[in-house]
């Protein structure tokens, strides 16, 4: 579960990375750029999901002994 927490994050950074290249911060919200913005708060919300999950495993492995 560690394993696939990490890989799952770093998809995200991935897909973070490659969707501010297609921002122009002169006109933010236009077309493709719109896209691309929900992707990016998509990516960061499951980097935040994955966080809580593996803090979630780790307090539950502390309070099982």
């Amino acid at each position: 579960m560690k394993y696939f927490t990490f890989i799952i994050v770093g998809l995200a950074i991935i897909l973070i990375a490659y969707n501010i290249t297609f921002l122009d911060f002169s006109n933010i919200i236009n077309g493709q750029r719109k896209v691309a913005l929900i992707g990016i708060v998509c990516a960061v919300c499951a980097i935040l999901l994955m966080l809580i999950l593996y803090t979630s495993k780790k307090i539950a492995k502390k309070k099982k002994y």
